[in-house]
């Protein structure tokens, strides 16, 4: 069996693609990369209990309640045990994104 190895994207990369993209210097993309993700994660954080941030033509970052489980197993012991509700996060890909990621792979074996 062959394992196929993820590519890991940093936020270092999105910095200098950002700064490459504007034209611009990465020490500054970097603060304002940084501004971003910080502000979506205090959004994110925030959300009492549900949020939606939608950002055109990329997607849309929700935070949704889960229901409470009160009688889920645990699968070593089985042990019957209550799962409180709970918030969890949940991305929707937009128009634009989704139609990219449709496209058929060129070297699917």
């Amino acid at each position: 069996m062959v394992t196929e190895s993820k590519k890991t994207i940093t936020k270092k990369d999105v910095s200098k693609r950002t700064a490459k993209i504007v034209s611009e210097k990465i020490y500054l993309t970097e603060k304002v990369v940084d501004g971003v993700f910080q502000a979506l994660r205090e959004f994110m954080s925030e959300a009492d209990p549900e949020v939606r941030i939608e950002i055109r033509d990329f997607g849309v970052f929700e935070v949704k309640k889960t229901k409470p489980k009160p009688k889920a197993r645990n699968p070593k012991t089985g042990e019957i045990i209550y799962v409180p509700a709970r918030r969890k996060t949940h991305f929707k890909a937009g128009k634009l994104l989704k139609e990219v990621l449709k496209q058929p792979l060129e070297n699917e074996d």
